[in-house]
C-alpha cells in the first residue's frame, strides 16, 4: 500500500504494520483501526522494503512512531532487520514480532523468536488477530504503548519538570520521579518551551521548577515536597506503634510487607529515598518469574507498593530510619527528624548502595555526567552522544544495553578479565549484539570536564598505559556497600558491614551474642525481634526473585517471634487506609 493512500494526522503517533498475506493484513489494520485509529495513525505496509520506507519518511518528519509490528524478520538492507531498522530511528519504539496461532511450536518460527529476543531486536512475539474482536491481541497491543508512553515521555503528563539537561538536582528530581512511577515530562530550560513556561511564572532558568496538572507551581522543591504534592504519605504521627516496620522498600521489603500485611499484621514501611531500591533502577529485568516479556524496576517495584497498600500496609516516604534500641517489649526505631516508632519486630530491608569510584575529579560531577546506578532517564539526554559503564554485573549489563537505544557509542569498562562469572549469559548475548563495546581489564582513573563530564581517563590494568578518550556519561555499577552505619553495635556485622543472621550471629558472636536460650531464627539478627533479608543480609543471593522470597519467608519468623511475646495486635479496626 502507498504510504500516499493512507490518512495521516501529523500529531498522532503512529502505529506501522507490515504483513505480507493479504487477508492477514486486511484483518490486522480492521483490529488496530478500529481499536486505536481515534488516537494513532495506524499505517500499513505489505512488504519490509515498503515499511522502512515508511519509517524514513516518517523519521524526515519528525513524526513520532510507537509501535512496529511485522512478520517479516529478514534483513532489509542486507544488514538489519526491519525491528532494528526501527529501532536505530525511534529509539523508544515498540517492537513485535506478528506469527500464527499456534506457530510457536514450528521449529524455525520460535528459534527465529529466540534469536530476536537474545539480540534485542523485538520486545516478544504478537499472535495475529484471527477473529474479530481479538482482545488478547489487543492486551499485547496496549501493553507496548504503555511502555512506549512512559518511555518517551510524549503524551501530557500529571507532572512536568523545567530545569537544565545536566543539573545535578534536576537529575535527582527526575530519577525520584521515574523509580516512584509518576508519570512525568522533562522539559530543557534552555529550549523554546521550557523559557516560556519558566517566563510564564516568573522563574529563573538557574533552578528546577515542578507543573503539576492541578496548576501548583514547585520551585526547587525538596525530595520530600515532591512527593507530597503528587499525594504520597510521607508523615510519621508523634506516637506510632506497629506490630512490624520494615526499613526499607526494595523488592525484599515490599514482599515482607505484603505478606506481613495480608497476614493481619499492622505495618508500616520506612523508606528514605525511592519505592524499589536498587532494582527499581533497572530499565529491564528479563529473568523474574512470571514475565516472559521482562518488566521494569519501577514497574514492578510500583506493582509491588500497591499491592501492599491495598492490604493495609502504610507507608512513609523519605523517612530515614537513624537510630534502633530497645525499649521494654517492644522495639525502638528513630525517624528523622524528630520521630520514634514502637515496633514489636523489625524487618531490616535497606539494601545496598552502589560503591563510590573514589576518584576526586569525577566525584565533583557527580549528577553533571557522572551517575551512580542508572535508572533510566539519563539516556534520552545521551542521544547521539559517547557513553561509558562501569562494571560486570547484570545491573551494568541492563544499563549499557538501555543506553545502547540511544547513545552514539556505548562501551562497558570491566576490571576482571571476563564476565562469564559476573553476568547472565543472555546479557553477554544481548549486549554484542546491540554493539556495545565491552573492554575487559578497564579501571578508570580520573576524568574531568567543566561543569559536566566531557572526559574520563582509562588505565589498562594489563600493560599499565593510560588513555583520555571523551565521555558525556559514565554510569557506575561496581558491587555495593550496605546501608548499616545507623545501626547499634549490639547488632552484629561483618567487615563489610553486611548484617549476620541465623548461625552466623552463634557462630561468629559467640553465646554472649544472643541473650536467648533458642537459638536466632534463620533471618534473625542479634537482636531479638529484628531481622534482616535481601541484599543487606550477609549470605544472600543478590537476585530480586531471591530478596521477594525472603521477605516472603521472613513474616513466618516475625509471627514465631510475636507469638512468644503473646501480646495483643497493635492492629487497630479499620486501620487500612483509603485514597
Amino acid at each position: 500500500m502507498d504510504r500516499s493512500d493512507q490518512s495521516v494526522n501529523p500529531l498522532k503517533p503512529v502505529i506501522l504494520t507490515q504483513c505480507g498475506v493479504p487477508d492477514r493484513r486486511r484483518m490486522v489494520e480492521r483490529e488496530l483501526g478500529r481499536r486505536y485509529g481515534q488516537d494513532y495513525d495506524v499505517l500499513i505496509a505489505s512488504s519490509r522494503s515498503e515499511a522502512a520506507a515508511m519509517l524514513e519518511a516518517l523519521s524526515a518528519d519528525g513524526r513520532a512512531v510507537a509501535l512496529v509490528l511485522a512478520d517479516d524478520a529478514t534483513p532489509v538492507d542486507g544488514a538489519t532487520s526491519l525491528f532494528a531498522f526501527a529501532r536505530h530511528r525511534f529509539p523508544d519504539v515498540r517492537r513485535g514480532l506478528l506469527i500464527e496461532w499456534g506457530e510457536w511450536a514450528d521449529r524455525q518460527c520460535a528459534t527465529s523468536v529466540l534469536h530476536l529476543m537474545a539480540t534485542g531486536q523485538i520486545d516478544y512475539y504478537v499472535i495475529r488477530p484471527w477473529r474479530g474482536p481479538d482482545e488478547y491481541f489487543h492486551r499485547t497491543v496496549t501493553e507496548f504503548l504503555l511502555e512506549w508512553e512512559r518511555a518517551s515521555g510524549s503524551r501530557p503528563h500529571e507532572v512536568t519538570l523545567v530545569g537544565a539537561p545536566r543539573s545535578a538536582r534536576v537529575h535527582d528530581l527526575r530519577s525520584l520521579l521515574a523509580r516512584g512511577g509518576v508519570p512525568h515530562s522533562f522539559v530543557p530550560g534552555d529550549s523554546e518551551e521550557g523559557r516560556r513556561l519558566l517566563a510564564q511564572n516568573d522563574m529563573r532558568d538557574d533552578v528546577p521548577m515542578v507543573l503539576l496538572h492541578d496548576g501548583r507551581v514547585l520551585r526547587d522543591p525538596t525530595n520530600t515536597e515532591l512527593v507530597q504534592a503528587y499525594g504520597v504519605d510521607t508523615e510519621v504521627a508523634a506516637l506510632v506503634e506497629r506490630d512490624l516496620v520494615v526499613v526499607g522498600a526494595g523488592p525484599a521489603g515490599l514482599s515482607a510487607a505484603v505478606y506481613a500485611a495480608s497476614e493481619g499484621l499492622s505495618v508500616l514501611v520506612l523508606e528514605s529515598e525511592a519505592i524499589g531500591g536498587q532494582a527499581g533502577s533497572s530499565s529491564l529485568i528479563r529473568n523474574y518469574l512470571g514475565f516472559a516479556r521482562g518488566i521494569s524496576g519501577a514497574e514492578l517495584a510500583q506493582r509491588a507498593y500497591q499491592q501492599a497498600w491495598v492490604f493495609g500496609a502504610t507507608f512513609a516516604h523519605t523517612r530515614e530510619a537513624t537510630g534502633l534500641h530497645p525499649g521494654g517489649d517492644r522495639l525502638i526505631l528513630d525517624v528523622a527528624p524528630d520521630r520514634q516508632v514502637h515496633a514489636r519486630a523489625v524487618v531490616l530491608a535497606t539494601g545496598v548502595s552502589y560503591r563510590r569510584l573514589g576518584v576526586p575529579e569525577l566525584e565533583a560531577l557527580f549528577g553533571a555526567g557522572v551517575y551512580y546506578g542508572a535508572s533510566g532517564v539519563e539516556a534520552q539526554a545521551l542521544r547521539d552522544r559517547v557513553a561509558h559503564v562501569v562494571g560486570g554485573g547484570n545491573s551494568a549489563g541492563q544499563a549499557a544495553l538501555h543506553l545502547a537505544r540511544y547513545a552514539k557509542s556505548v562501551s562497558l569498562l570491566v576490571r576482571a578479565e571476563s564476565l562469564a562469572e559476573s553476568m547472565s549469559r543472555y546479557l553477554i548475548d544481548a549486549l554484542a549484539a546491540a554493539g556495545v563495546q565491552v573492554r575487559m581489564g578497564i579501571e578508570v582513573v580520573g576524568g574531568g570536564g567543566h561543569g559536566n563530564l566531557e572526559h574520563i581517563r582509562l588505565l589498562d590494568r594489563r600493560t599499565g598505559t593510560e588513555t583520555t578518550e571523551p565521555s558525556d556519561g559514565l554510569f557506575v555499577l561496581i558491587g555495593a556497600e550496605p546501608r548499616t552505619g545507623w545501626l547499634p553495635e549490639t547488632l552484629l556485622r561483618d567487615r563489610w558491614g553486611y548484617v549476620l543472621t541465623g548461625e552466623d550471629v552463634l557462630a561468629e558472636g559467640g553465646r554472649r551474642a544472643w541473650p536467648l536460650n533458642r537459638p536466632p531464627r534463620p533471618h534473625e539478627a542479634s537482636i531479638p525481634g529484628v531481622f534482616a533479608v535481601g541484599d543487606v543480609r550477609r549470605g544472600s543471593v543478590k537476585r530480586v526473585s531471591s530478596a521477594v522470597g525472603e521477605g516472603a519467608v521472613v513474616i513466618s519468623e516475625v509471627h514465631a517471634h510475636i507469638g512468644e511475646r503473646a501480646v495483643p495486635s497493635l492492629a487497630p479496626a479499620g486501620a487500612r487506609p483509603v485514597r
